[in-house]
């Protein structure tokens, strides 16, 4: 029998931090001093983070976490995607929701993404058809007078990966496949003013290893040895790494190819982004 208790404490945790973190966001706030907040409150909680928390602004859409020394802070009027992740014995949960910084000019925007994200939940269950998914969330982002993003998706969570089959996506794709009993989903719609696109941007310092390759340098093969056994697959970013000369070592990795760094994702058209998540058990409800 499949039992989900590491999935669903994951879940609890990624919901009460959540929650919790929203209060940090405030004018003049460091975004590096929030993340860390925010991934500091998941270990104080007896988890992990899945992911680098991710603060996202404006019409970047996703994938932008503070580098070390970051001195980004939030401005009067920033719209904030806080996507974050935790994982329990590598049971991942991934949820987003998107707060906006001392004024309300997009109120409508963040309401479209959140509830896009509320209305496919209602149908996720299993047999339905992943296209049909998209239908719901880009009729209840369209209907609100916004664009869905529609190259950026939903996914499948599973050990130790915070990005798995299926994809979800947030509009009428044609796709037939049908949801199961048990699968894991991170249900994730976009709201944008803009085209509805996002292109790569900057390098966002969140890596991965991606092959385990043999590497002359002792040293290097002992910080691959370190981030296998700390983050197993699952993304990092520099700032969790204490090794001395850990960046210099990063890059070589880089290079090699053996470690892939991701890339910010802004809309195309500098449109404003909303974004929401919440990560579902197929037939067994949401847990953030």
């Amino acid at each position: 029998m499949v039992t989900f208790e590491d999935h669903i404490e994951a879940g609890r945790i990624a919901k009460k931090v959540r929650e919790w973190g929203k209060s940090l966001f405030k004018e003049g706030e460091k975004l590096l001093d929030i993340a860390e907040t925010v991934e500091n409150k998941i270990r104080e909680e007896g988890a992990q983070p899945a992911f680098p928390t991710c603060l996202s602004l404006n019409g970047l859409a996703a994938h932008f976490t503070p580098r070390i020394n970051d001195p980004l802070t939030l401005t009067k009027g920033d719209v904030v995607k806080f996507d974050m992740g935790v994982h329990v014995n590598g049971k991942v949960a991934d949820t987003a929701c998107t707060l906006e910084i001392g004024t309300n000019n997009h109120t409508k925007l963040i309401e479209a993404s959140k509830e896009a994200l509320d209305n496919a939940i209602k149908i996720m269950k299993p047999g339905v058809v992943l296209r049909d998914i998209g239908k719901v969330i880009s009729k209840t982002i369209t209907s609100k007078g916004y664009t869905p993003i529609i190259n950026l998706s939903g996914h499948g969570v599973s050990d130790y990966i915070v990005h798995d089959d299926p994809s979800i996506p947030n509009y009428d794709n044609k796709d037939e496949t049908t949801l199961t009993e048990g699968q894991s989903i991170a249900c994730e719609p976009f709201a944008t003013t803009g085209q509805g696109m996002v292109k790569d941007g900057k390098p966002c310092g969140i890596y991965m290893i991606i092959n385990k390759k043999n590497v002359r340098s002792e040293q290097a093969r002992q910080l691959i040895k370190y981030l296998e056994t700390t983050f197993n697959t699952l993304p990092f970013t520099p700032r969790w790494v204490k090794t001395p000369g850990a960046m210099i070592l990063i890059n070589q990795l880089e290079r090699e190819g053996i470690l892939k760094q991701y890339t910010q994702l802004p809309e195309r058209s500098n449109g404003m982004v909303s974004q929401a998540e919440h990560t579902i058990i197929i037939g067994h409800g949401q847990i953030t």
